[in-house]
């Protein structure tokens, strides 16, 4: 059963929603043959897929890569430096969409864009209570968060969460109309605090922040374009960190093609999936998400004790 591996036995990688993911290998007593190392192109794609739907979606990118790995047999330091390839996609997509706004914010950091400052100024505050957090807690969330039965309870928590709030989001009627203008840096820190939560792995960061916007006052679409631009700082330091760890060995372990095939798949994906994730909100919610994150729960708990 995965609740009883020990920790050695989980290979482990910081993950862009502030948690920490493994994959499980039943035999770590020796290392696993080259064949399992590298990434061929079909598991980069697949791989690309789940990052760029699952990333920016409220149901944990987390707990989807920890399952798609486990299930293609894919495991050890390919996976890890592979991060560094679906981040970098997942992050030029959120570049490529609101690049209006990135704009304002490099615009504002040398003065010449007052709102781009502003928001410029509430995502570092945002980001900033995770990345001190993540830090000083990360070996203990090593040492206890990263197994099978945690993800599984943050994936089933999550989704009531999100049932409840979204039901008591509706019955609060329409709110005033509000954009990112709007947003104040009070509620931008406490969605910073909020993202602390997804230090757990399989919580999600975007559904955190995204509920705790709609918690604080903001519109459903208000909160979900909030988050997708506080990946940039989130996911950007994810990144960058795994460049530096492990970017050397990226093209060791797997071949341009590979690189090629999961950044696009990615990038591309997650630009679909933003487009049609904030459609979806304006008319339908988010508690289908939450019914999908219980059902993925109840699967994982009951597939776990047989793999």
């Amino acid at each position: 059963m995965l609740a009883h591996a020990p920790p050695s036995a989980f290979y482990r990688r910081y993950r862009s929603d502030g948690a920490i993911s493994a994959s499980y290998d039943p035999v770590q007593t020796s290392p696993p043959c080259e064949h399992a190392r590298m990434i061929q192109p079909i598991h980069a794609t697949l791989l690309g897929i789940v990052e760029g739907l699952t990333e920016f979606l409220p149901v944990s990118s987390t707990g989807h890569l920890i399952l798609v790995s486990h299930l293609l047999h894919l495991e050890g330091d390919a996976i890890n430096t592979f991060d560094i390839v679906i981040q970098g996609g997942a992050l030029g997509a959120v570049l490529g969409l609101y690049r209006d706004r990135v704009l304002a914010m490099w615009n504002g950091l040398w003065g010449y864009d007052a709102p781009g400052r502003k928001l410029l100024t509430q995502l570092v505050v945002s980001f900033l209570p995770a990345a001190i957090v993540g830090v000083l807690l990360h070996k203990l969330i090593q040492q206890r968060l990263f197994q099978i039965w945690p993800v599984t309870a943050a994936l089933a928590v999550g989704g009531l969460v999100m049932v409840i709030v979204d039901r008591w989001f509706r019955a609060r009627g329409a709110l005033r109309s509000q954009t990112l203008n709007d947003v104040t840096f009070s509620q931008a820190f406490m969605i910073g605090l909020a993202q602390c939560l997804s230090l757990w792995p399989g919580t999600s960061r975007s559904m955190v922040t995204i509920v705790a916007g709609m918690i604080l006052g903001l519109p459903a679409t208000v909160a979900a374009e909030y988050s997708f631009l506080l990946a940039l700082p989130t996911l950007g330091a994810a990144t960058v960190f795994d460049a530096l760890s492990e970017g050397h060995a990226l093209l060791q372990q797997m071949s341009v093609v590979s690189v090629v095939c999961g950044f696009v798949a990615a990038t591309v994906v997650a630009i679909l999936a933003i487009r049609g994730f904030v459609r979806f909100l304006t008319h339908r919610g988010l508690a289908i998400f939450g019914w999908y994150r219980i059902a993925l729960a109840a699967a994982m708990w009951w597939i776990a004790p047989h793999v």
